[in-house]
């Protein structure tokens, strides 16, 4: 058995669900000849919490089918200074304990370190050298891309500059690079780092694994679990979004497409989530005197699959402009909506587009809420068979993103250590 240290700073929920891409992958990868475990941060992501008040560095919990352990990091609130804070505690005190950990779990073979923010991959890198041992870095987003295009910092600024020589050093010190988008190597070939462009990273060592779905606990979820909600219930056509509420879900074009239909009393929207944009849409409709949307609030994560399953038609919506979309997406929520059966109805066109390759739906460029409604009645007014077809190739579809199938691949990239 090898032993593999997946690094994620925000794995905390997943402890507490008992599902997400780390968890799962360690799950698989338990029955495949490898001994995992997942170190993250003693903080909760969404709240302002601790998973446990010791004053300890590390905390080792294995009452779950995968073993963590949680590492002391400061509180935080919001995207401030408190969250920085945190990221450097979590980084410092991760830099101070893996000898302790070393004593419970035994050596890594290999160190599998997963970035939101790039000090995660700066700790796995240098543990796997202190070690002897080989790192595996993976991208979840491309930083500080990110940062450049919400304008929180300039990138022909000194910090800016620093950043990037940053991302190139933590590029050229892994021994394998996991992508989760399927255009994201094209990055490299956009900075000009590749060994053919003369710079360091060899695209052999690149690797692209979606993020995906356990499709055993969701369809499992569709049995055991049961929301009462009457509108689930209704024979309208229903056309369901689940996730934040946020500016960059720009989900005010729905509004603007529940507007467009506000006469139209055979489809109604429901939208499952929560976030800071909610309050004010949720003004619109009331100041505009909408029936045919409704906002349902957070549900808990194992609802969903039961709730996608009432759907007459799934859309998916994020803005065109605030995010990159010509390298792919990394979406949970278009696995989900695969999963259940249902037609896609995506208000993005992507690159590398997987709705189109498994033609699970349709996808619109950058529309208005009127586009949108036009394309809602348009999928109302599709044959019941052409709906039914979406539907089965999405389901078809998943079985490739199933984190059975996901797990393979990622062995694969391990062996080739």
């Amino acid at each position: 058995m090898k032993n593999v240290w997946i690094m994620n700073h925000y794995a905390t929920e997943m402890y507490i669900n008992e599902g997400g891409r780390h968890y799962w992958f360690a799950k698989y990868l338990s029955k495949s000849g490898y001994s995992p475990l997942i170190i993250s941060a003693s903080t909760l992501h969404t709240v302002d919490a601790q998973i446990t008040k010791t004053r300890n560095r590390i905390v080792n919990r294995s009452d779950k089918e995968v073993p963590f352990v949680f590492v002391k990091s400061s509180s935080y609130k919001g995207n401030g200074l408190s969250r920085l804070k945190n990221m450097i505690s979590f980084y410092v005190n991760l830099m101070l304990s893996y000898k302790e950990i070393m004593k419970i779990y035994g050596k890594p073979d290999i160190i599998y370190a997963s970035s939101v923010h790039p000090l995660t991959i700066v700790a796995g890198i240098k543990i796997a050298n202190r070690l002897n041992v080989p790192v595996v870095s993976e991208i979840r987003d491309l930083w500080p891309e990110a940062i450049f295009a919400f304008d929180r910092a300039k990138e022909k600024s000194i910090l800016g500059r620093l950043l990037v020589l940053g991302e190139k050093w933590m590029y050229k010190k892994s021994n394998s690079i996991i992508f989760l988008k399927e255009g994201d190597h094209q990055y490299l070939v956009e900075r000009g780092w590749t060994i053919e462009q003369g710079g360091p990273i060899d695209l052999q060592r690149v690797h692209y694994i979606n993020n995906g779905i356990d499709l055993h606990q969701y369809f499992s979820q569709i049995e055991s679990t049961e929301l009462y909600d009457e509108d689930l219930k209704s024979e309208l056509f229903k056309v369901i979004y689940v996730g934040a509420i946020r500016p960059v879900n720009n989900l005010e074009k729905i509004v603007d497409a529940a507007i467009a239909l506000r006469n139209e009393d055979r489809i109604k929207f429901l939208i499952y989530g929560d976030g800071s944009e909610r309050e004010r849409l949720e003004s619109i409709i009331t100041s505009e005197g909408l029936n045919n949307i409704v906002f349902k609030g957070q549900v808990k994560k194992e609802m969903i699959p039961y709730i996608l399953s009432k759907s007459s038609l799934n859309i998916l919506n994020y803005s065109q402009t605030k995010y990159n979309w010509e390298r792919g997406s990394s979406s949970n929520k278009l696995f989900e909506y695969m999963a259940s059966g249902k037609p896609i109805l995506s208000t993005v066109k992507m690159g590398y587009s997987i709705i189109e390759k498994y033609n699970c739906g349709i996808e619109l460029s950058n529309p208005s809420g009127v586009d949108i409604a036009k394309a809602i009645i348009a999928m109302f007014e599709q044959p019941k068979a052409q709906l039914e077809s979406f539907g089965i190739n999405g389901q078809l579809g998943a079985r490739d993103f199933d984190f059975k199938s996901l797990t393979i691949k990622l062995a694969k990239v391990f062996e080739g250590l």
